[in-house]
C-alpha cells in the first residue's frame, strides 16, 4: 500500500493525500509536480525511474488506511536553489 508521503522531498512543499500535484517513482520517492518537471526532468534522483502522478486514495479508504505523516527531505543536487 502506498505511504502517501506528505511533502516534496526536494522543496518540502505540502502534498496532502488528495493532491494532484504529487509525483512518485516506483520506490515512492515523492516530489511536487513543479520540482518533478522543472528541476528533475521527470526522473527520480534516487533511483533514476520515471516520476508519475500519485494516485488519489478514496476518502473511505483514507479513513481506514491513513496517509503517512513522516516528512522526507533529501539534499539532492538538482534541488539546490
Amino acid at each position: 500500500m502506498l505511504a502517501l508521503r506528505p511533502n516534496c522531498e526536494c522543496c518540502d512543499a505540502d502534498l496532502p493525500p488528495d493532491s494532484r500535484a504529487a509525483r512518485i517513482c516506483t520506490f515512492e520517492c515523492t516530489f511536487c509536480a513543479d520540482c518533478a518537471d522543472t528541476r528533475l526532468n521527470g526522473t527520480c534522483p534516487n533511483c533514476g525511474g520515471d516520476l508519475v502522478q500519485r494516485p488519489i486514495r478514496p476518502p473511505a479508504m483514507l479513513a481506514r488506511h491513513p496517509a503517512s505523516t513522516e516528512r522526507v527531505l533529501k539534499p539532492h543536487q538538482a534541488c539546490a536553489a
